[in-house]
């Protein structure tokens, strides 16, 4: 009688080796991933703040406004800036970012800008 053999018994556990090294590495990648559609959320989100932010100051409105609505539309976390001068208005958003990516020291943030002249709010009033 003859018994097969099931090929080497050093072999025994790779598998089980070769997924504990990768399944790190792919948890890593798709953090990553994620956190970079998050910063590109982020980026849309300020674009969409200084946007209705600048056109509130196309119609006039007050800085105080002004700020409020680039402040409820942009993302949780980030800074915005209004400066009205003698002949324009400045709006700023800036976010830092995901939090994820600033653990792993990326400077990856985010920041949007308008600036109106002076004739469109003139114009405006």
């Amino acid at each position: 009688m003859t018994v097969a053999k099931k090929g080497n018994q050093r072999d025994t556990g790779m598998v089980s080796a070769e997924l504990a090294v990768a399944l790190p590495a792919v948890l890593v990648v798709l953090v990553a991933g994620v956190a970079a559609v998050s910063a590109g959320l982020d980026q849309v989100r300020c674009v969409d703040a200084v946007g209705a932010a600048a056109r509130l100051a196309a119609r006039g409105e007050a800085a105080e406004a002004v700020s409020r609505a680039a402040t409820m539309r942009a993302p949780p976390g980030s800074s915005v800036l209004v400066t009205i001068g003698t002949d324009t208005v400045r709006i700023e958003v800036r976010s830092p970012g995901p939090q994820v990516l600033r653990s792993w020291g990326s400077p990856l943030g985010c920041q949007a800008v308008a600036e109106l002249p002076a004739e469109s709010l003139e114009r405006a009033l």
